[in-house]
């Protein structure tokens, strides 16, 4: 049996250490990251090609270009794929720097729902416009 209050289980400023989990979701969590950056890259070189460089760049981007974009199954799961790890990997970034720098175990608990409910209404938000996306209701 292990006491908690011990000289070893205390770090160099005097604070309980935290006690170590036996599950692999850090690892998932390191390989998502470097999975989800990767996809991130790519799908966002993709978007600055179509959006910004090709064919009169800014310029020709308007109600109807995004109504045709939107328009196409290829396109919404394009730009869905976009939201979701974008939003997925900034989230789970903002969890381990909460995880890192809040010591409070209840003010961690807060910040961490705070913020999964943050990602999920912007995710929910984000999908919601993108599949009920409708090009007639121009003015």
């Amino acid at each position: 049996m292990t006491q908690l209050n011990t000289a070893e289980n205390r770090s160099r400023a005097g604070q309980p250490v935290r006690q170590r989990t036996s599950s692999n979701t850090e690892l998932y969590s390191w390989i998502f990251m470097r999975v989800s950056g990767i996809l991130l890259v790519l799908l966002l070189f993709g978007h600055l090609w179509i959006m910004h460089l090709i064919e009169g760049g800014v310029s020709r981007v308007n109600f109807a270009f995004v109504a045709g974009r939107l328009a196409s199954p290829f396109w919404q799961t394009y730009d869905w794929a976009l939201l979701f790890l974008a939003t997925i990997h900034g989230g789970n970034g903002m969890r381990i720097i909460v995880t890192d720098y809040v010591r409070s175990p209840q003010k961690r608990f807060w910040a961490k729902m705070a913020l999964y409910a943050t990602a999920g209404f912007m995710l929910l938000l984000g999908t919601l416009v993108i599949v009920t996306f409708d090009p007639t209701l121009q003015g």
